[in-house]
């Protein structure tokens, strides 16, 4: 089951719509929140609390009170008057202006600390809260991703990696899909490259997509008479899956100095708070009969370090 409002972040899918509007889950939640009150606050349970134990008090008091009159032989309705008026006394009508001047105070505290309080009962809640949540994408970034640097072949390494991403070019030359993949369609329109064209000549044919555990994600389209897989990822998982590297228009056996080379750039690249993306590729006569991991992200051809894709902050301001 789908659900309305979620946010799809790979592979591909029809669906049947089976509920819309309100009788969505999204619209169930609505309803909720609609007819339910919202909780109290603490210092609510706790004023409710300490009103309900000044009550318990006054009215024993004033029992025992009565009957001590009764047993003096005072007249019924004189103690009954006499009770009634310290249950009265004993009520603090003050206490709501106290407990209001208190929370005014504070409202005013936080303010100074650019704390907006709409309501003074959330005054006490949101003093209470030592640790604050906040998503920030679209506060402090606009969950945009560009490309900032590219070590080796760039055309050829764009190549692939706008072939091995699920971003779609609409008419208007407006790429839509995940941040990441944005920014590496982006920078190939750049130099050229078109996906929606490439899909032309090398159509995709099959797909693992990426998982989060794996940390890669792999394409396999047609390639002349044979097959070309294409996988991106991070650096490090991608590395162990390759024999051989691609440098300078040739192929040939990866070795312990090139593997080195690439993690020392990789790091480099990273402790500028750059998120390294590596891309590798194989061209083979046939694909395995089920397309897994394990048949088809092996002896892989690695290209070197391919770009590097930083978050678009609001305020352009250089990150240490």
């Amino acid at each position: 089951m789908v659900f309305a409002t979620t946010m799809i972040v790979g592979g591909h899918a029809k669906a049947i719509v089976t509920n819309i509007g309100m009788e969505t889950k999204v619209g169930g939640i609505a309803k909720i929140i609609i007819t339910d009150e919202a909780p109290q606050t603490p210092i609510q349970r706790k004023l409710e609390e300490v009103g309900k134990t000044l009550g318990a008090v006054c009215l024993i008091i004033c029992f025992a009170i009565f009957a001590i009159g009764i047993l003096k032989k005072i007249s019924v309705k004189e103690m009954f008057m006499t009770s009634i008026g310290l249950a009265v006394a004993a009520i603090p009508e003050g206490l709501p202006a106290i407990v209001t001047i208190m929370l005014s105070i504070g409202v005013t505290k936080m303010a100074k600390r650019h704390a907006i309080i709409r309501k003074l009962s959330a005054v006490e809640t949101l003093g209470s809260a030592s640790i604050i949540c906040s998503d920030k994408t679209g506060t402090l970034t606009q969950n945009k991703m560009q490309v900032i640097e590219n070590y080796g072949d760039v055309a050829f390494t764009l190549e692939l990696g706008a072939m091995c991403t699920d971003c779609v070019i609409t008419n208007k030359n407006e790429v839509t899909g995940d941040p990441t993949e944005i920014a590496i369609v982006n920078k190939a329109l750049e130099y050229g490259i078109n996906k929606e064209m490439l899909y032309l000549n090398y159509e995709r044919i099959s797909e693992i997509p990426f998982d989060s555990e794996r940390k890669l994600m792999t394409t396999i389209h047609k390639f002349g008479n044979g097959y070309r897989i294409i996988t991106k990822g991070a650096v490090d998982v991608l590395l162990n899956r390759c024999t051989k590297i691609y440098k300078d228009g040739e192929i040939r056996q990866i070795s312990s100095i090139d593997k080195e080379n690439i993690l020392s750039k990789n790091k480099n690249m990273a402790n500028k708070a750059l998120r390294v993306i590596a891309v590798a590729f194989l061209d083979t006569d046939k694909i395995p009969n089920e397309v897994k991991t394990e048949t088809t992200e092996k002896d892989l051809i690695f290209v070197r370090l391919n770009w590097d894709d930083r978050p678009t902050k609001r305020r352009r301001k250089r990150s240490n």
